[in-house]
């Protein structure tokens, strides 16, 4: 295994801590796996299960479904908390190299083909993992709309006189979403730092606003959001 993980197992490398999307995305959260970090991934498909949901492969690897209780990205681990009681299942940062990641967000969904070692059971092959259930930060996902965020500021000279647009999808944890005009179905692009130049907080389905739209390197962006009535 991994150099962190032997460490960790021989009493190395630390413990647990005490106590413990982009322009040009589509609106189908389905859809963010292709442009941002991966939603709902899925590495390979097993159907060796038994009736209870937990399969024991011909290699002692046993399956464990459950949530992240922490990952440290620093020290390259955290633990997965099986739901049939299998306690904690450490999780190298290793088996989520083949995703492009290195870190999982406290509360996301998980299933790993595990193996026991001396302190425990271990993630040998992460098999999936779903991101809508997170309750942590994704630090990773963060990183990612912080390079790729396109700065609309600098597109208000070029943008259009202020238009009708509603809202099609918009989520205020992810700090992005979508407008269309009425009559054309064409996703606008929508950052929540406009939202919040605007005075809003949020923004719903349906809403009706007016918008300055500029054309964006992957398509139409909303550089500045006005009241229905301004």
């Amino acid at each position: 295994m991994q150099e962190g993980v032997h460490a960790f197992e021989n009493g190395g490398g630390g413990g647990a801590p005490p106590g413990s999307s982009l322009h040009g995305v589509s609106s189908d959260d389905r859809c963010e796996a292709r442009y941002d970090v991966p939603h709902l991934a899925s590495f390979h498909d097993r159907s060796d299960h038994d009736e209870a949901g937990s399969a024991l492969s011909a290699e002692g690897e046993v399956e464990v479904v459950g949530a992240i209780k922490w990952f440290d990205a620093t020290r390259g681990f955290g633990f997965l908390v099986g739901d049939d009681g299998e306690g904690d299942v450490l999780v190298h940062f290793s088996v989520l190299r083949p995703f492009g990641r290195r870190s999982l967000p406290e509360g996301a969904r998980a299933r790993c083909m595990a193996v026991q070692r001396e302190r425990g059971l271990q993630a040998r092959v992460l098999v999936s993992f779903d991101l809508s259930t997170a309750t942590g930060p994704d630090l990773e996902t963060a990183a990612r709309r912080a390079a790729n965020h396109v700065d609309p500021m600098p597109l208000l000279d070029d943008a259009s006189p202020p238009e009708s647009v509603r809202v099609k999808w918009f989520n205020r944890l992810k700090g992005y979403g979508f407008l269309v005009r009425d009559g054309d179905n064409a996703d606008i692009f929508v950052h929540m730092e406009t939202v919040r130049r605007a005075g809003l907080a949020d923004l719903v389905p349906e809403q009706h606003l007016r918008a300055r739209i500029a054309a964006g390197s992957k398509g139409p962006l909303a550089v500045e959001l006005l009241s229905a009535e301004d």
